[in-house]
Parts: C-alpha cells; sequence; structure tokens
C-alpha cells in the first residue's frame, strides 16, 4: 500500500510455516487468541477532511500493519542466531531494550543464542577486535537499572558489505538494530544488501532518539525520561532566577533540528518565559528582538527563564565554517553559550545588573536509566521487535502511532525527520503557558 509518497507494505523473507510456540502460552478461555494477523492495521491519519471519498469510492484509509505475535513464524528457533546492537548517542532505556529482547527470544520463543554486538556498528568489523558478548537471562538480569548500554556504542557509518559479511559469518537469522535516524539508514542499507545476496536474514530496527524526531514515530523511547529530567533543569533554574535581583535561569536542552523536549519540558513544567526551538527563527536585536523581549520581562518581573534546544539559532553562525561529526552530521554551535555571551553583553551595555545561571543537562540525561513509563515502553517495543524478526518479516522499524503499535517500512522513514509545527497544538500551548509573545510586542 502506498500513501503519502511512502510505501506502507512490509517486506518478508518467505512464507510463514513454523507453528508458533506462543501457541502455548495463548489467552484461556473459549475463542481467545493474543495472535495479530497480517491484515489487522492502524490507519496512518485518524483525522481525514474528506472521509465522503473513502467511503462514497469504497478506497481504503491508508494504513500501517499492526504489530504483535504471529500465528506461524518463519524460522525454527532450535537453530536460530539472533545479534543486536546499540548505535549512535546514549539514550535512557537502552538497557531495558536489550533485556526485552533478550527476554522474549529465550523464554517464550526458546532461542539460546543471542549475541550482542559491542561497540555498534564498529563490532561487525574485524579491525577493531571487540568481543561478541553472549546473551541470556543472567546477563541481562537487572541491566534496567542502569544507564548507558551493556552493549556500548559508537559513531560513524562502517562498510556495510563487511557489516553483511560478519552476519554471514556467524550465520545470523535475524539482527535487531537500536538506534537514531544514523542508524535507520545504516539498516536500510544492510538490509538492502542482503536482498541483494539473497540471504535470509531478518533486520529489525529499534528506532531511539531523545529529540523525538524520527519521521512516522509519534513517540520515541527515552523521551519521557529526558522530560523529566528536564523539569527538574527548569525548576532549578527557576529558584535560581527568583531568587535574585533580574536573575536569569537558561538551560539548553536536547533538540537538533526539532523542539519537542524543550517545548513539552516547557509545558510539564511552567516556569519558563521563553522557548527557542530550531522550527521558529530567533532575531536577537530590535524591538522585536529576543533581546529586548527579555528585557521586558526582567523591568515587568525582575526574572526570567530560557529554554534554549541545542538546533536553535544556527543561522547566527552562517559564516562560520561547517563542521561535520564522525557520522556525517553537522557540529552544531553552541546556542547556549552564545546566548548566554549576548544577554551578559547586552544588559551590561544598558547598564542593567543581572544574575545569569546557565544549566546544561544534556549528558546527564542520555546516561541515565528509564523511569518507568519509558521501561514499559521499552518493553513493548522489544517484544514486538522479536515477534516481526520470528514472522520473518524484514527491512522494517517498530513504532508507536496512533496510540498503536506499528511496522513501519524503513524506506517510508529513512532520511526524513518529524518536525515540530509551529502552527500546531502543541507550539501554541508553549506559547499560551509561557506568555513570550506579549513581550515581543511594540
Amino acid at each position: 500500500m502506498t500513501t503519502n509518497g511512502f510505501n506502507t507494505s512490509v517486506r518478508v523473507l518467505g512464507e510463514a510455516k513454523i507453528s508458533s510456540p506462543l501457541k502455548s502460552h495463548n489467552i484461556s478461555g473459549e475463542g481467545g487468541t493474543r495472535f495479530i494477523s497480517d491484515d489487522s492495521r492502524i490507519t496512518v491519519d485518524v483525522q481525514v477532511e474528506t472521509i465522503e471519498d473513502y467511503t462514497d469510492k469504497k478506497l481504503v484509509l491508508p494504513s500501517f500493519e499492526q504489530t504483535g505475535p504471529r500465528e506461524n513464524i518463519y524460522f525454527d528457533p532450535s537453530k536460530l542466531k539472533c545479534a543486536i546492537a546499540t548505535c549512535g548517542g546514549l539514550c535512557p532505556g537502552l538497557n531495558d531494550i536489550i533485556r526485552s529482547v533478550v527476554l522474549e527470544l529465550y523464554h517464550i520463543y526458546h532461542v539460546k543464542n543471542i549475541y550482542g554486538i559491542r561497540h555498534g556498528l564498529q563490532g561487525f568489523i574485524p579491525e577493531y577486535g571487540h568481543d561478541v558478548m553472549e546473551l541470556n537471562p543472567k546477563s541481562v538480569s537487572g541491566i534496567q537499572d542502569a544507564g548507558g548500554s551493556i552493549l556500548g556504542s559508537s559513531r560513524g557509518t562502517q562498510d556495510i558489505t563487511m557489516v553483511v559479511d560478519c552476519l554471514e559469518r556467524m550465520n545470523v537469522g535475524i539482527l535487531f538494530m537500536v538506534g537514531g535516524d544514523g542508524t535507520l539508514m545504516a539498516s536500510k542499507h544492510i538490509a538492502d544488501e542482503i536482498l541483494a545476496r539473497e540471504l535470509k536474514i531478518s533486520v529489525i530496527c529499534i528506532p531511539k532518539t531523545i529529540d523525538n524526531d524520527i519521521f512516522l514515530v509519534s513517540r520515541s523511547f527515552g523521551f519521557d525520561t529526558a522530560v523529566d529530567v528536564a523539569t527538574l533543569a527548569i525548576k532549578g533554574a527557576h529558584n535560581e532566577s527568583a531568587a535574585y535581583p533580574n536573575g536569569i535561569g537558561l538551560i539548553k536542552l536536547m533538540g537538533r533540528h526539532s523542539g519537542f523536549l524543550a517545548a513539552t519540558a516547557a509545558l510539564a513544567q511552567q516556569d519558563s518565559n521563553f522557548v527557542l526551538i530550531p522550527e521558529v527563527d530567533i532575531f536577537l536585536y530590535g524591538k522585536t528582538g529576543f533581546l529586548q523581549a527579555l528585557e521586558n520581562r526582567i523591568k515587568l518581573r525582575k526574572h526570567a527563564v530560557i529554554i534554549v534546544a541545542e538546533g536553535a539559532g544556527q543561522n547566527f553562525f552562517d559564516d562560520q565554517e561547517v563542521k561535520y561529526d564522525a557520522s556525517g552530521n553537522v557540529i552544531l554551535k553552541d546556542i547556549g553559550i552564545y546566548l548566554k555571551d549576548k544577554i551578559t553583553q547586552y544588559f551590561k551595555e544598558k547598564d542593567i545588573p543581572i544574575s545569569l545561571k546557565y544549566i546544561d543537562p544534556s549528558y546527564i540525561i542520555r546516561s541515565l536509566p528509564a523511569n518507568a513509563n519509558d521501561s514499559v515502553f521499552c518493553g513493548f517495543l522489544g517484544r514486538d521487535a522479536v515477534h516481526a524478526g520470528m514472522a520473518g518479516k524484514t527491512n522494517l522499524l517498530i513504532s508507536f502511532w496512533n496510540n498503536h503499535y506499528v511496522h513501519v517500512p524503513m524506506e517510508a522513514s529513512a532520511g526524513k525527520r518529524k518536525k515540530l509545527d509551529p502552527r500546531g497544538r502543541l507550539w501554541q500551548s508553549v506559547l499560551e503557558a509561557t506568555g513570550q509573545n506579549t513581550f515581543f510586542n511594540d
């Protein structure tokens, strides 16, 4: 099925002919079943303005395939080998994902050969010499209480042909990749190379990003934990700013291209007066510039709290050389330090004394264990990833969409990015909660 420029059809390795061992775990009672049919679909769009077009012409609403266990599976669990790798930046919930995948494979599907690939894509490349970690219930016991990833991670691209060579040597049947947009692209290339070689290897991606900006994924794990910790930073900034005359608390949060974390944290802890995000241009000077607005707030209330997403205001650095990290991402200029210096300079020239406190909790957030909500969420993602792989599905990511878990083909999401809509309800709620627009009036 193709819709809005992307295909929602899921690729499979072949016909699923093996009876699922989950039948022994089936729902008790007459007619009860826990199995999901491939025909079970979740609509892509909840709201459509032209529903009559679909009903009158008997068209089918575009939809994603629903996740969950299938009655028949493709792989023989007794002979299957699986591998899991965590890639990119650290994120709360990585260990929860690993644990969920391992426990589901081991206890429910009775797969005993599960390997952890150390340090992301580097773990597939012989020259790095990273050992493979054998995973089982004992090795993952309690890891959900620790931050980071027991498998480690790495950034940067690797030779995809060498990755697939490694999978062939190890006789891996299912590869679980956990990572963000770069990992999603790498997973797609791995799946494409596997297809070109006509191998029977399933590639399942579990999307990970604190920024919550993966296309066709309404919520990513780690985001809820990040909001929790960000609210603590906002509380601290508010207490500091309110305690001193003309106090200013400035907090920089994650969000390279999307302002979801900054906006959501601002609504969760309504102590901020300005929220600056990448999707909305910032102007520093002039009667309607940010610095004048900040001065207006200070004169009126004697303190202010500012939240800035790390990708905001990059237009201020257009005249500087663009640099890239190992993964090919643009290295952002530090908007937090830039704003701190500009605010300090502005008020000094105005001869207005201020007390400015700058807070950057980014790496604290990334390395923390998941909170309870994220931990539960990771459990669902991990189990559904296993169900998809065992059924022989491939080249897909596990997404949370319209309050359901669905299979999204990698090609539908890879290379695209979800952004906050400045005209949408989330941003309009931020404007109402902060009242920041009132300070930009002439």
